[in-house]
């Protein structure tokens, strides 16, 4: 379904995901590939042209990530940023070496005109920094069109080989000509058109989907999410009737947020779906008791789901297709190729090895969140529910610290409720991206009259992102988090402290577990 693409081919750099988020807008699709990907694999797939990533490690190490020259001479443009322009000074006869002074941060970078990809720039720019080893040496047939005080070589380029590299990072916000220069590689040397549009993606995703699915029955996956939503709208809008969307009640969820959802999808709501919901919360609790290890949580989670879905495609009868509501997030951060495994989805890393259907539909597998948004309101969604938090498909099992049990998720569903509530009378509901109480394992001594008290800690977590790669801990009015900490230790049993989180991702991650 993708006329043109991109390729940016990760060395373990910690900006990958933005690399591809900021080609995606400028209308061209993008995909992430792991450095092991091969010369044969890459001409297969034709790309338009190829970004390498950033990386933790120096080229002149052996051990350390590398590419063949034959990538180098496929005869596709490739941009090579900080790691990934050193490989390719390296791999193409230039020299690397550890830089007399590291640069971090924000650098004001001198800019040549004569620079292919900074042509209508100025000729200095403030562009984010962070490297140890730097170029000495541009290979032959290169010049350099970028220096700072102290960096020689911030950028080169062989433009007649269509080769280009930057020692900088242009794809983080501090980079403040940094979009402009990807959209020049972009749209110059690769040549693209920017088509990747989402009006577009729905008509062909409907013939894609209507063409897989022929007369067959489909089974999807619907937690009520803005992903799930998203993906069953867009299945039913292709193949009608022949879909059975069920919702799964694990006793994970928010408080009421099982009858929200069946008030939204079921008989009475605005879609004409064939909704079923599975009263399961026993079964989930039954499983999960004892388990404290947040990946063997988020595969027993999956597993159980699995489960559910073939048992409900037995009554349905003939059902060949499970769909799910994946998104390209997910399907990095559970490991693409070689990458770490940040945290298994129970939609992707958390699968079980047997699965009783004959394949299984991720509709949205190639989108960033922000372009699902955008999918769901292309199909006629409403905005309350397109532009809804996302809420994990492990439920509030990724909220609870150690064992889930039915008195603890009741615990986080008060306490979380009484901050939801909280933050929507202060008119903030708009300005936070995501936001959330999650109990941790730690029990602390605490007095509430004349007695004393050991009980747990809720932690609140409230984030601001673009697009949940990338996440800083939202700065809350004081009176804001002190009215919810009274609230939440006078109404909610066995809490008597509330600590907020103020970690970003990374280092951490949005969720807790």
């Amino acid at each position: 379904m993708v006329n043109e693409m991109i390729m940016v081919i990760d060395f373990g750099g910690q900006y990958n995901q933005l690399i591809a988020r900021r080609v995606r807008e400028c209308g061209v699709y993008c995909q992430i590939h792991p450095y092991t990907i091969s010369v044969e694999k890459i001409r297969e797939m034709a790309p338009k042209g190829i970004i390498l990533t950033g990386g933790p490690n120096s080229v002149y190490d052996e051990k350390s990530p590398h590419a063949g020259k034959e990538l180098f001479q496929l005869g596709i443009p490739i941009l090579g940023i900080c790691y990934g322009a050193q490989l390719m000074a390296h791999t193409l006869g230039g020299k690397v070496a550890t830089a007399p002074t590291s640069e971090y941060g924000k650098t004001l970078v001198k800019l040549k005109a004569d620079g292919a990809l900074f042509r209508v720039l100025p000729s200095e720019a403030v562009c984010w920094m962070s490297h140890t080893d730097y170029i000495e040496d541009v290979p032959v047939g290169f010049k350099i069109t970028g220096s700072t005080d102290v960096c020689p070589v911030a950028a080169m380029e062989n433009d007649a080989e269509k080769l280009y590299a930057f020692q900088f990072h242009p794809e983080v916000t501090h980079s403040v000509y940094g979009r402009d220069m990807l959209k020049s590689f972009v749209y110059g040397p690769c040549g693209c058109r920017g088509s990747w549009k989402m009006d577009s993606f729905v008509r062909e995703a409907i013939d894609g989907i209507k063409e897989k699915v022929g007369d067959g029955k489909a089974l999807c996956a619907l937690s009520g999410g803005v992903d799930s939503s998203v993906a069953a709208v867009l299945m039913s809008k292709a193949i009608g009737k022949q879909l059975t969307c069920v919702f799964v009640d694990h006793g994970l969820l928010r408080k009421n947020e099982a009858d929200e959802v069946e008030a939204i999808f079921g008989e009475a709501g605005n879609y004409d779906l064939n909704f079923v919901r599975v009263n399961a919360q026993e079964r989930f609790y039954k499983k999960l008791a004892g388990v404290i290890e947040p990946e063997e949580k988020r595969k027993i989670i999956g597993e159980e789901f699995i489960r559910v879905f073939e048992e409900e495609a037995k009554k349905i009868g003939a059902v060949d297709f499970l769909v799910q509501g994946t998104i390209y997030a997910d399907v990095i951060e559970s490991g693409l190729g070689q990458s770490a495994v940040i945290k298994s989805h129970h939609n992707v890393g958390g699968l079980p090895d047997y699965v009783d259907f004959k394949e299984i539909i991720e509709p949205l597998r190639d989108l960033f969140k922000d372009e699902v948004r955008k999918v769901g309101l292309e199909l006629g969604l409403p905005e309350h529910l397109v532009f809804r938090q996302p809420f994990p498909g492990p439920g509030l099992g990724v909220r609870i610290i150690g064992e889930v049990n039915a008195d603890k998720v009741k615990i986080v569903q008060d306490a979380d409720h009484i901050f939801r509530e909280e933050v929507k009378n202060w008119g903030l509901e708009g300005e936070i991206n995501q936001y959330f109480a999650a109990l941790t394992n730690m029990k602390s001594v605490g007095v509430m009259g004349d007695f004393r008290t050991y009980d747990y800690a809720i932690a609140l977590r409230a984030v601001t992102t673009e697009d949940f790669m990338t996440a800083e801990s939202a700065k809350l009015p004081w009176d804001l988090i002190e009215k919810v900490t009274t609230r939440i230790v006078n109404e909610v049993d066995h809490v008597n402290r509330v600590l907020y989180d103020c970690t970003g991702k990374p280092p951490g991650t949005v969720e807790f577990e």
